[in-house]
């Protein structure tokens, strides 16, 4: 497979993921953090990065919309919980194993 083939495949499955998680408005951040160690607004703060390390100009919050399918103040506001104890217990938990 050619690399061009491979990026518009990459590309295509990434839009996808990302149809998903805007369908899946259930699954609140930190569970997505707990479980698959990456988030919503990791996605977002990739993309960013992605753009600075190319010298692309971006704005986080734009970048930020595109994932979420709407600013992400208004999905917050429409969707996001309060977290668990328990939630956040293992989440701090997953963030220390990290950090070793």
């Amino acid at each position: 497979m050619d690399q061009a083939t491979r990026t518009e495949l990459e590309a295509a499955a990434f839009r996808t993921l990302v149809e998903h998680l805007r369908g899946r408005t259930d699954v609140q951040n930190i569970e997505l953090m707990e479980l698959a160690g990456f988030c919503r607004n990791c996605l977002s703060k990739w993309i960013k990065a992605a753009a600075d390390e190319r010298g692309v100009a971006a704005d986080f919050e734009d970048i930020r919309a595109s994932i979420y399918g709407m600013p992400y103040d208004e999905w917050k506001a429409k969707y996001q919980t309060e977290a668990t104890a328990e939630q956040l217990a293992a989440f701090k938990a997953h963030a220390a194993e990290d950090s070793k």
